[in-house]
């Protein structure tokens, strides 16, 4: 598998950074603190009633899985870590593990990859007990035209390493038999879900969505995690004193949330004039956005597409200006912007990598940036 990742680099040399960066112990601390705040948020039953009531019908449904690779992404600022957003499906997990070894670091990927199945284990565990796994379908439209696509072969060796079935394919290969799914006529016990479609509304995932309500497959993350993390509605309450308060959220768990979470606030018509006047402090978001799509920078963004965000369906996020950092380049150096991401099970982080870019968003665009190894000191 090392030498599929080492392919690869040659490859799509766009997705990977040859810099790594070395930050002190107290960001991850730091980082660490913020995290733990919040999933002691998302524990509450009354954060969860909330965040459910507003989410669609398929994410109240009871699941014990918890959702594999929560991507907690953060800016660090003077001020310490600002988280900018929870992503429920967060891409380049695997591709970071097999960078480590570039750096020096073969033995820490190897745990992190080991980590990474236990982790499917787990999902199982939770859901079937000490039924074996025998199959993991990695799962989302038009896999090989996908931008992180290597990431899903990588994914399917490191399976079939550890002794579980794997195939990628489209959600439409699938074949509902019963009360269960198959594809080329062989049970899925497991859906790895690297879709977009969150709620699994599109006609095409109509088949996982019926066996998935029934209780006939092992989705990983589903749509209850989205719902409870990755809906950027939920930032509003996370950075709210207010609403903390009204959930009984005790105080120093406030004092680290209003630290390390930005301002974040509804847009509608009614206040659209105010944000129009203090764009430049607000970065806007579509609450179900992903990969920077439909994102804007208040400063950056045009009259006419300004129109349309006022007139509600989006949140403001207070603009925490990410770190940048200078990196080797082809013929010397230049500086990079930095999005550092924690990729986290279960309340604890299992690897944090960075993403290094020029612009706006990030972008994998940027010569010398892409994924880059995070080491801390």
């Amino acid at each position: 598998m090392q030498a599929t990742f080492d392919r690869l680099r040659q490859t799509q040399p766009q997705l990977f950074s040859a810099a790594a960066l070395t930050l002190p112990e107290a960001s991850r601390q730091a980082m660490a603190a913020v995290i733990a705040a919040i999933e002691s948020v998302i524990a509450l039953p009354a954060f969860q009633a909330h965040a459910l009531a507003q989410a669609p019908a398929i994410s109240r449904l009871p699941v014990a899985a918890r959702g594999v690779f929560m991507g907690y992404d953060f800016h660090l600022t003077p001020d310490g870590p600002k988280l900018i957003e929870i992503n429920t499906n967060a891409g380049g997990g695997l591709l970071n593990a097999y960078l480590l070894a570039a750096h020096g670091r073969a033995d820490a990927g190897a745990a992190v990859r080991a980590a990474f199945v236990e982790m499917f284990r787990e999902e199982w565990r939770l859901q079937r007990g000490e039924l074996p796994l025998r199959r993991i379908a990695i799962v989302d439209e038009a896999p090989a035209g996908q931008f992180l696509a290597p990431e899903f072969e990588l994914f399917r060796e490191l399976f079939e390493e550890h002794g579980i079935a794997a195939v990628v394919c489209d959600p439409a290969e699938l074949q509902r038999v019963g009360d269960h799914l198959q594809h080329a006529g062989e049970p899925v016990d497991m859906i790895y879900n690297r879709l977009t479609d969150f709620s699994l509304t599109a006609a095409v995932n109509a088949e996982i969505r019926a066996i998935y309500e029934l209780g006939g497959v092992v989705l990983t993350p589903h749509p209850r995690a989205h719902a409870l993390y990755a809906d950027k509605r939920n930032l509003m309450l996370l950075s709210d004193p207010a609403a903390l308060t009204s959930l009984g959220v005790p105080e120093a768990t406030q004092n680290v949330l209003l630290a390390g979470v930005p301002q974040t606030l509804a847009v509608n018509p009614e206040n659209g004039q105010k944000f129009r006047a203090e764009r430049k402090r607000w970065f806007f978001k579509p609450p179900a956005g992903f990969g920077s799509r439909a994102a804007y920078r208040g400063d950056k963004v045009t009259t006419r597409v300004f129109d349309e965000i006022v007139q509600g369906g989006y949140i403001a996020q207070e603009i925490a200006p990410p770190s940048e950092h200078v990196v080797p380049v082809e013929g010397g150096e230049t500086t990079m912007k930095a999005d550092i991401r924690c990729y986290v099970y279960n309340a604890r982080i299992q690897l944090v990598a960075a993403r290094l870019y020029q612009g706006q968003t990030t972008n994998f665009r940027t010569p010398g940036g892409g994924f880059a190894p995070v080491f801390f000191e």
